[in-house]
């Protein structure tokens, strides 16, 4: 059978953490793969090939009719967590206009990650989300194969950069009783291996199996675990009264992961998350790894700078309100200030500090940290510590609270701020050879009001942004001379 003639399998969230490492687990396989995401731009830089990429939004059921087309296999690997209040009804919403949708395109089978976790009073919202997910998938006709997990451990992760960046971070972690809840965290390459492997496995269909690694920890033990696995010391200190918002909140102070992502996760913790049921173990030969090897597998990533997909990676972790990113496409109605240095360099060079600063920014560190701060306050991103590579970037990668919008190597970078506010706000770098020695860098801020309100941000804050956009590009100036040992002209 040729290409043309293979069953087409389409991946929803194929830019999220677990659908951009499926996607090429199933190109390897040989495989016809479509890519569904709602930002088509976001799958340049993936490297790859011979997929079809259609852009559609499971909350919209239009758009999601002409993305089913021949579909035989389609993977739900979409979710609403980061969202915000209402995320339950976005959840209802989706999966239903997603079955629906699937249903009249023929497609006869659904592939959905959910979680685990026993359905009674102590289920967490989000948990019983995920499961009512699986429900409303159902509730198309079609044959749905339900997984549910616990925690992922793999890098990138949201339940494996908690773990990371709390222990890596405090001394003394003080956490509310819940860390003495049982889980079964799970190894990333053992969920994709259940994804992957189930497609050739009939008994599946219209199954719910429950995933989960080789063995069951409390996170307690979790954390003690990873400190002793870095060789650090850490101790843990339980008080009774602290709040999952109150535990959220300081997880959002302290790390990369966002009080809103971090909130489910903790409540999460509420109820045991184990497997009660051995059919993975009777249909399946994927024998899961233990905790401590897949950390040991994700700091090795980490460290090689080889980290596939973050949770940052998927629009729905920005908590927007709007069905679609918006784009910078012009510059009418838009406040826009460009700076010009001339740097005798060379393109790769240049291009290589703009987008290999640890955080994305390159003077004045503590005003982004004052104003992330001040922006988790209101219920922002804030300052995102994490990236996904330290060597390059694509589009869709997050650099602090800015989002990678358009990279085109050696020529332009632009990010788009996700800061909480009701304006928006964009940064670009263009580079332009003006000849054998020297380059042309232009910084672009741009900003567009909304309101009055909008416009008074802007001008209270003017003399703030001179400054800071003013050292960004002095900064960078002097770190390509420490680069190439080349001099440079402003103008």
């Amino acid at each position: 059978m040729n290409n043309s003639q293979q069953p087409i399998i389409l991946v929803s969230g194929a830019t999220g953490y677990v659908g951009g490492r499926l996607v090429p687990i199933l190109l390897e396989r040989n495989y016809k793969v479509r890519c569904m995401v709602r930002d088509t731009s976001i799958i340049e830089g993936r490297g790859w090939t011979n997929i079809e990429i259609v852009g559609a939004d499971v909350l919209q059921y239009e758009t999601l009719l002409s993305a089913m087309e021949h579909v035989s296999v389609a993977y739900y690997l979409v979710h609403s967590m980061a969202g915000g209040k209402g995320f339950q009804e976005r959840d209802m919403i989706s999966a239903r206009n997603f079955g629906k949708a699937a249903r009249e395109a023929g497609v006869k089978r659904i592939i959905y990650l959910g979680g685990l976790g026993e359905d009674n009073e102590h289920l967490s919202e989000h948990l019983k989300s995920r499961q009512q997910t699986g429900d409303f998938l159902r509730e198309c006709g079609i044959p749905v194969t339900e997984f549910r997990a616990a925690q992922i451990i793999g890098s990138g992760s949201a339940s494996f950069e908690l773990i990371r960046n709390t222990v890596e971070r405090i001394p003394v972690l003080v956490t509310s009783k819940l860390v003495g809840t049982r889980a079964q965290p799970i190894a990333i390459r053992d969920v994709l291996s259940y994804l992957a492997d189930c497609l050739e496995i009939p008994e599946t269909e219209g199954s719910i199996i429950e995933i989960g690694g080789s063995e069951i920890l409390t996170y307690r033990e979790m954390m003690l675990k990873y400190a002793e696995i870095r060789g650090i010391n850490r101790k843990i200190v339980e008080l009774p009264f602290m709040s999952t918002t109150i535990s959220a909140l300081l997880v959002g102070l302290i790390t990369p992961i966002p009080a809103n992502i971090a909130g489910p996760l903790i409540e999460g913790l509420k109820s045991e998350v184990v497997v009660n049921d051995d059919s993975a173990r009777r249909l399946f030969n994927v024998i899961p790894i233990s905790y401590e090897q897949a950390v040991r597998f994700a700091l090795e990533r980490i460290g090689s700078g080889q980290v596939l997909t973050t949770w940052q990676d998927a629009y729905s972790s920005l908590g927007e309100k709007i069905s679609e990113p918006v784009k910078l496409t012009n510059v009418e109605g838009m406040i826009k200030e460009t700076r010009q240095i001339n740097i005798f360099s060379d393109m790769t060079t240049a291009f290589k500090v703009i987008t290999c600063g640890n955080e994305g920014w390159l003077f004045a560190n503590y005003l982004w940290h004052v104003r992330g701060f001040f922006d988790q306050l209101l219920g922002g991103v804030g300052i995102r510590g994490a990236r996904r590579c330290p060597t390059e970037l694509r589009v869709g990668d997050t650099l602090g609270f800015w989002r990678v919008e358009e990279v085109i190597t050696n020529s332009r970078l632009r990010l788009r701020s996700e800061m909480k506010m009701k304006s928006r706000a964009w940064m670009q770098f263009d580079l332009e050879q003006l000849d054998d020695t020297k380059v042309q860098i232009t910084q672009t801020a741009f900003f567009e009001p909304r309101g009055l309100t909008g416009l008074m941000y802007w001008y209270l804050l003017y003399p703030i942004h001179k400054a800071v956009f003013k050292g960004m590009l002095k900064s960078l100036t002097e770190q390509v001379q420490k680069t190439k040992h080349y001099g440079s002209n402003e103008r």
